[in-house]
């Protein structure tokens, strides 16, 4: 164990040093309390931690997700809900020892599963906790739950770590992902980044009330006039993996007050844009997915970043 733990303190010195954990590469001293791109230093900082009731049934079930919700983020998408913490506006520091208790007292709660919200640029130091919890104890499901601009060498630090990754697939089309991710390689470094998340989870496996074990289920948010893009993802999704992913459609696109300069997305998904991408990916043959029904589309379906459970 000690030779195990001095090669992850290695990394987390290389990395930390000298931050190349996202694609973003901005070589930022994190160590030193330089801030990346992210926003974050070497700290960890979390803005929640609770159960989650919200997500996909197979993963928050009846009991709940065990949310942990980091600070900070690489991407920082214009519309996004989790604005405050993206722009890492709340959140409280702590140590790789108490993310450690906090997902063995989720764990103690219910919780499916430990679901890890925006956590690619504290990889190393949740790789170190995910162990320690572990060790102590915990034998749910990890859920890694991210926006896909990840790095494939960071990914790696987490083969046989995450049992469930939960990624999105926001764009294929380079324009809107520069102009709303500021991200024009979103889907070239998307695309390989699940092509590595499935080579370590594989299919889809449930346990017999049918909460996911592991597996792989991708998000897709549809954008206000974006349908045409939509498809794209949808086929593309559907093409590479065929049945063994989910593909999760989601409406709940919120226009919050940061996207009043983008005017063509300040409004909701219409009923008729929606229904008219899950047609599309029914003809296509998709079975295992996953569509939202009713008002989702509210703030109130955005949980308070206070800090609890942290």
């Amino acid at each position: 164990m000690k030779k195990e733990k001095n090669m992850t303190e290695n990394i987390a010195d290389k990395e930390m040093s000298e931050c190349k954990l996202c694609p973003r590469n901005c070589k930022k001293n994190r160590k030193n309390k330089e801030k990346g791109y992210c926003l974050m230093t070497d700290e960890l900082c979390v803005a929640r931690a609770a159960l989650h009731m919200w997500e996909e049934p197979c993963i928050s079930g009846e009991e709940g997700s065990g949310a942990v919700f980091f600070s900070g983020c690489t991407l920082r998408c214009v519309f996004c809900q989790n604005r405050n913490i993206a722009a890492a506006q709340t959140g409280k520091i702590i140590s790789i020892d108490r993310l450690a208790d906090i997902f063995l007292e989720l764990q103690e709660k219910g919780a499916n599963n430990i679901n890890l919200v925006t956590p690619t640029h504290f990889v190393v130091q949740i790789a170190q906790a995910i162990k320690k919890a572990r060790r102590n104890g915990l034998i749910i499901p990890i859920v890694y739950n991210t926006g896909s601009y990840e790095n494939i060498e960071t990914l790696k630090l987490l083969d046989g770590l995450i049992d469930i990754y939960l990624p999105d697939m926001k764009y294929m089309d380079s324009s809107l992902s520069l102009k709303y991710s500021n991200a024009k390689d979103y889907f070239d470094v998307a695309s390989k980044a699940l092509d590595e998340m499935f080579k370590q989870v594989g299919k889809p496996v449930f346990d017999k009330r049918g909460i996911m074990k592991r597996g792989m289920i991708v998000r897709h948010l549809i954008l206000p006039g974006m349908t045409y893009d939509s498809k794209n993802v949808i086929k593309y999704l559907y093409e590479t993996f065929k049945d063994d992913i989910y593909i999760s459609i989601m409406n709940q696109y919120t226009p919050l007050k940061q996207v009043e300069k983008y005017p063509e997305i300040n409004r909701k998904v219409t009923d008729k844009e929606y229904d008219e991408v899950v047609d599309y990916a029914i003809e296509l043959g998709v079975v295992n997915g996953f569509i939202q029904e009713g008002e989702t589309a509210s703030e109130s379906f955005i949980p308070e970043f206070d800090c609890e459970g942290v």
